[in-house]
């Protein structure tokens, strides 16, 4: 199936340039899934944008958005594409906890789920262990996590402060949390790259998306 895989790649890889193609492949072996990003009832559409644009520039590739009361949205001007580059999968409420249904995926393909917060078993963000995969949950601004995030957390994280602002915007907190924990993996001697079918995943993924031929893409491998 790889190889079939890698010969729909060069079918459909003839209608991009030679440029593009070289970076999409470039760009899917820097990707990650050690690290993954929770936006749990985020309402900002721009700091929700600001996140999903930090998440691709650092190569972190799958976010996970729960939605109670707000519906994930993403402001264009900020976001700047990166969405289309990203894995995004959304839990709904009507579906049941969609915090619970989150963390259960997510412990299942297990991830250590570190909430982002103040705590008193906190640790700082540059003490946090990048031995095993780590999913970082952000609350909002004004509410911070729910009580079943904080209660179901598996560890505790915060940025160091020196002023008087109690708190970081929610987009700054998670730039300087993937810059911290990808620069530290990247450096690891951890598993933190994909596999050889999961990036071809991605590429494949990428390719229909930048030649509006998604859908043919699919079909293709749906038929194989």
């Amino acid at each position: 199936m790889l190889e079939r895989k890698k010969q729909i790649f060069d079918e459909f890889a003839q209608y991009i340039t030679k440029e593009r193609r070289e970076k999409i492949e470039k760009n899917a072996r820097e990707r990650t899934r050690h690290l993954a990003v929770v936006l749990e009832d985020i309402y900002q559409a721009h700091n929700i944008s600001a996140v999903l644009r930090s998440c691709d520039c650092f190569g972190v590739q799958d976010v996970h958005i729960i939605e109670h009361k707000h519906r994930f949205e993403v402001h264009e001007e900020i976001a700047k594409g990166s969405a289309q580059w990203l894995t995004i999968q959304r839990y709904q409420e009507q579906d049941g906890n969609a915090t619970a249904n989150c963390f259960k995926e997510l412990r299942a393909k297990g991830y250590k789920l570190v909430a982002t917060t103040p705590h008193e078993k906190d640790m700082l963000i540059d003490a946090l262990p990048v031995d095993q995969k780590i999913a970082l949950v952000f609350g909002t601004e004004q509410h911070g996590l729910s009580s079943y995030a904080l209660e179901h957390a598996d560890a505790f994280v915060k940025i160091p402060m020196y002023g008087f602002t109690e708190s970081f915007n929610i987009s700054v907190s998670a730039g300087i949390s993937l810059y911290e924990i990808t620069k530290r993996m990247r450096a690891s001697s951890y598993p933190w790259r994909l596999s050889e079918e999961e990036i071809l995943d991605i590429e494949l993924a990428w390719l229909g998306t930048t030649t509006h031929r998604a859908e043919q893409i699919e079909l293709r491998l749906l038929n194989e």
